[in-house]
């Protein structure tokens, strides 16, 4: 029985099932095998600014015993967008409520029409994405309160820091809000400051909360899926995250106490973090607010607040790309969000080694190329002893194929005489296939990499490649990625089977397709490892059929 051809079998049917798997998934169906991963199908945005019911959170204990729900504030009150400018974002505010109605990312293109920048906050029609403050537990100001912009000023221009200071007072509660923009730095400092002068005890709670749709992008592959969704780290349930659709059906499940950790929204690529401060005991929660509209945030007790008297509490709002050394300084477990799932482990230190390399070179496109070069030679001993093996099957095929056709009345006289020409010849009928098993997991790791690193987006190669991170725009690496498959298919031992045969020839065919909608960081990796085999291969075979050592 000829067991590696049955295993390649095997592992190209897999292949199918899993890309149709994730076809099914990104249409709104459910998984074949991971029913968790379901992602939800795009429904209309809710419009603008979620003034709905429910969108002010309750702390499961009031703060205050007894107290009802927040009153909407001053609904009449003039709005005014206060913009605010540095060298790496442009943020818009309302003074209704304090709210980011509007952040744009100044240093990154967006997918769809690179002559925009890229917008994570937006109240738009089409898709909504805001961040809000507020007080609870009382008659306090919250996101629906008219707030007053203090003046100063709204650019960097020749400082390192811009402040927008926003004031709203409530039943003698008054609300300050100050943002602290940086320059190059996606982290905007967001501090509270509470003063009770109603005459009375006051104990609130603040809460910050994002709230977004749950539409994917608007450039999602139908090939590849990525994660879209809220997620909620502490130190003692670590990384939790979950879909829209599990919060639409009271599914979701995460932390809901803690005393440290962080709440966001990510997408591929960007993340919008909230960062309260350590060691601050507070409540953490996931829920629908409205059609197609969730929230996630979290709630910290301000603690009492006799008359007369002021606190504050400081967090941080992060709201840019997933750039693994500014999260891992901002927050332990927030670099996470960059999602290689169950291969993390390996996908790190490939991704560090990547950013090595990278410092040399100071070009993405050639990283990568040198990157594989690098693990190819990891593997070498492997990869020649399978090449070895499968140049040693391809030299006995015509034994292989007599025998098929002497016994092929008889299965078990087959069998025998396969294994006993196996012996006589010694090759092992896995030889080919467990070296290859050993290096899936370092490959599968990479794939992640490539695929989650915003630092590929925008990234040019050279001549027609300007973003390793966008498909070929002239599909000359899927062309190059299907021609390297039928010459590596052309060296291996061609399967006694005739419909194993074609299905092997075909399967250039059937990965190119893909490939033309991958992104070209992506087919570059797959070309040039593709290459590297073929030379080793080659080489091998040719040893072996001279009869001389490989």
């Amino acid at each position: 029985m000829d067991i590696q051809r049955t295993v390649l079998w095997v592992v190209f049917s897999l292949s199918l099932l899993l890309l149709w798997d994730n076809w099914m998934r990104h249409n709104g169906k459910p998984s074949m095998f991971f029913p968790g991963l379901t992602q939800e199908v795009a429904k209309p945005a809710a419009g603008n600014a979620p003034a709905v019911k429910g969108d002010v959170p309750q702390a499961s204990t009031p703060a205050t015993p007894g107290a009802a729900a927040v009153p909407a504030g001053a609904a009449a009150a003039k709005s005014e967008i206060v913009t605010i400018t540095t060298d790496v974002v442009k943020v818009d505010i309302d003074t209704m409520g304090g709210e980011i109605k509007r952040l744009e990312l100044l240093k990154h293109k967006d997918a769809v029409d690179p002559t925009k920048n890229m917008l994570l906050f937006d109240p738009g029609s089409k898709h909504t994405y805001l961040g809000q403050t507020g007080l609870i537990g009382g008659d306090f100001p919250n996101h629906k309160s008219a707030f007053i912009a203090k003046p100063g000023p709204r650019t960097l221009d020749n400082g390192n820091q811009v402040q927008l200071v926003l004031e709203s007072e409530q039943s003698g509660v008054k609300l300050i809000k100050t943002y602290t923009f940086t320059r190059g730095n996606y982290t905007i400092g967001v501090k509270h400051d509470i003063v009770n002068n109603s005459g009375a005890p006051i104990n609130p709670s603040l809460y910050l909360q994002l709230v977004r749709d749950g539409n994917k992008m608007e450039n999602e592959s139908h090939f590849y899926s990525t994660f879209t969704g809220p997620v909620v780290y502490t130190d003692a349930n670590k990384y939790q995250k979950m879909t829209f659709e599990d919060i639409e059906e009271g599914k979701a499940k995460h932390a809901t106490k803690a005393d440290d950790g962080w709440v966001a929204l990510v997408q591929h690529y960007f993340v919008t973090a909230i960062v309260p401060p350590e060691k601050v005991s507070r409540e953490i929660y996931t829920k629908k607010i409205g059609n197609n509209l969730y929230a996630t945030g979290t709630i910290l007790p301000v603690g009492a607040v006799a008359p007369g008297a002021a606190t504050s509490l400081e967090s941080r709002l992060y709201s840019g790309p997933q750039e693994t050394e500014n999260l891992e300084k901002l927050a332990p477990g927030l670099d996470l969000v960059k999602d290689y799932g169950w291969l993390t482990i390996i996908a790190k230190p490939i991704f560090w080694l990547m950013t090595q390399i990278h410092k040399i070179l100071g070009n993405w496109g050639w990283t990568i190329i040198a990157l594989t070069v690098l693990i190819k030679l990891a593997f070498f001993p492997l990869s020649a002893a399978s090449y070895r093996s499968m140049a040693k099957m391809k030299t006995v095929t015509p034994k292989m194929q007599s025998i098929r056709e002497r016994f092929k009345s008889d299965p078990a006289k087959m069998n025998q005489a396969m294994m006993e020409l196996y012996r006589t010849e010694k090759i092992n009928p896995l030889g080919g296939c467990l070296p290859i098993v050993v290096q899936i997991p370092v490959f599968i790791a990479l794939y992640w990499v490539l695929l989650a690193s915003v630092e590929m987006r925008n990234a040019p190669w050279l001549g027609w490649i300007h973003d390793l991170a966008a498909p070929d725009p002239f599909y000359i690496l899927p062309v190059l990625m299907a021609v390297s498959m039928f010459i590596q298919t052309k060296l291996n031992p061609t399967p006694p089977d005739p419909i194993q045969a074609k299905v092997m020839m075909f399967m250039p065919i059937v990965f190119s397709v893909m490939f033309f909608f991958f992104p070209a960081g992506l087919v570059l990796y797959w070309v040039v490892n593709n290459v590297l085999s073929i030379a080793q291969q080659w080489v091998i075979t040719k040893k072996i059929e001279a009869g001389k050592p490989a």
